[in-house]
């Protein structure tokens, strides 16, 4: 609780905070990659289609073509969890700017939805906001 409270008190910083975090996510855009790999890859099947035809050898031109599928893929990925990622942020920041007090007792539901995980040291907790912000708190 110590963790939310102390967001919620510095709500404009935390929201500044993770204004940025956002603006960062979204400069991360791979759809010009997306596009040029998809034209690279129209070219390889036309090429893969005239070696075919030739009866010449096209291990090159498929495993070139295999990679980049390849490629392709893990670049959607990381799209859908930046997406993600900046969905969770902008929850957040709604939740700090609708929540006009510090809480003043624990609800479960909140640390559920607010917070990924806590990490237990000796002398303090560092508490992991889902939207990849991390706070430590004294013990």
């Amino acid at each position: 609780m110590k963790a939310i409270n102390e967001v919620l008190g510095n709500k404009n910083t935390f929201l500044a905070v993770l204004q940025e975090n956002i603006t960062a996510v979204l400069n991360e855009d791979n759809d010009q990659t997306i596009q040029e790999i998809e034209i690279r890859l129209n070219e390889l099947q036309q090429e893969l289609l005239q070696h075919v035809n030739a009866k010449a050898d096209y291990q090159k031109v498929a495993d070139e073509i295999y990679r980049l599928r390849d490629l392709k893929q893990n670049i959607l990925t990381e799209n859908a969890e930046r997406e993600g990622k900046r969905k969770r942020i902008e929850e957040m920041m709604k939740f700090i700017h609708d929540q006009p007090v510090e809480l003043q007792e624990y609800d479960e539901q909140l640390v559920r939805r607010l917070i990924e995980k806590i990490t237990v040291f000796d002398e303090k907790l560092t508490v992991e906001f889902k939207s990849g912000v991390e706070f430590d708190v004294k013990i």
